[in-house]
């Protein structure tokens, strides 16, 4: 087993901590004045107020009495990421909307999505230094939701995972995955050039999955992506993908496309609800992408499969492996994590307050513009 050089941990808490308070204090007085100023301009209603700020202490666990028994959240903190997901997940593309993809357990008690944001927030300022933090809030959230307790405490042991235990493929998949069509390859898609054509990233991505695609000639290949190309609104990062397959020998009936996501998170959502209505057959995935973003790929489509189980709480879909091309450089910040996960929750006004606050992100379209 690997553990992956992004996976590493800012090495100075106290730095982290004020990074952290700052950023809690500017989520707090300022995003959403700043998100109400964009919905505005896209015809959307003013956000709720933002939650409750909840000091920290350094070691990364909260205040006895700072932490109210409803789970007051905060915003989140920020991070940095590297040149190549900002390539990617800051594109801007169709609009967002809710997903219909097909869950059966979303949070619907505010003080529930509190505790969720506040928890996954510690986790990606602090790592480990959290886990005490994590248990109380689970904890809490049991008393109040023992379904979501149930299920975020498995997303977050699924975080430990990949960032301490998770081991990649480079170039191919793995033998031994099922050899029908019950496997989805899911290739993950990377920002286009302003003409619309794909960079080498993602050429070099879409070659691991030809290469798995033809070790694993019945399983069907999801290409994920939306519109990220500056001077060509036609163009996705999907359907590029998709002819180039289909002009590398992939039969178009294998290809699926989803191409309305902007995000990785709503790289996960969409093409969760794509199989589920229209793949059931599928109960398997792998993730392709570059090695950086594999990890951060598998949590989230994780988090959403692990949210969309039945009521016995089994996944109707499995991420079960990766392949991965090896990228010179990348590497993504466990605050941009945290930031995901809050939108995998469903609480997309907070995420985006986190991108827009956190990582300085001027470029993404307003929520339901």
């Amino acid at each position: 087993m690997k553990s992956h050089p992004y996976g590493m941990r800012i090495q100075t808490m106290k730095k982290d901590y004020f990074r952290y308070k700052f950023i809690l204090t500017v989520s707090t007085l300022g995003v959403m004045a700043m998100l109400s100023a964009c919905s505005e301009g896209a015809g959307n209603p003013t956000p709720e107020e933002p939650a409750e700020v909840v000091e920290l202490n350094l070691n990364g666990t909260a205040d006895d009495d700072s932490l109210p028994d409803d789970g007051g959240a905060d915003t989140g903190p920020s991070g940095n990421e590297a040149d190549a997901e900002a390539d990617k997940d800051t594109d801007s593309g169709e609009s967002s909307f809710a997903p219909d993809d097909g869950r059966t357990y979303v949070a619907t008690d505010k003080n529930v999505q509190n505790m969720i944001n506040h928890m996954v927030m510690n986790y990606g300022t602090y790592g480990a230094g959290a886990d005490d933090t994590v248990n109380e809030l689970l904890d809490k959230i049991e008393q109040k939701d023992p379904v979501a307790a149930d299920r975020w405490g498995r997303i977050m042991a699924l975080w430990k995972a990949t960032d301490n235990d998770l081991e990649l493929n480079y170039d191919v998949l793995p033998d031994g995955l099922k050899s029908t069509d019950e496997l989805c390859l899911v290739v993950l898609g990377f920002q286009l050039n302003v003409d619309g054509t794909m960079k080498d990233e993602l050429v070099q991505r879409l070659k691991v999955a030809l290469a798995s695609a033809e070790k694993y000639p019945n399983a069907y290949i999801l290409c994920t992506g939306g519109g990220t190309a500056a001077g060509n609104a036609s163009a996705t990062e999907a359907g590029q993908m998709a002819k180039w397959l289909t002009e590398n020998g992939i039969s178009s009936d294998r290809v699926i496309v989803e191409n309305r996501s902007r995000t990785t998170p709503e790289n996960a959502i969409f093409s969760y609800e794509i199989l589920r209505r229209d793949y059931p057959q599928v109960n398997q995935i792998a993730i392709i992408s570059s090695d950086y973003h594999i990890a951060t790929g598998v949590l989230l489509f994780g988090a959403e499969t692990i949210l969309g189980a039945g009521d016995d709480g089994r996944e109707k879909i499995e991420v079960v492996s990766n392949a991965a091309w090896r990228a010179p450089g990348g590497y993504l910040a466990d605050w941009f994590k945290a930031g995901s996960l809050v939108e995998i929750s469903g609480d997309s006004e907070t995420a985006y307050a986190i991108y827009y606050s956190g990582y300085g992100i001027n470029d993404l379209p307003p929520i339901g513009d």
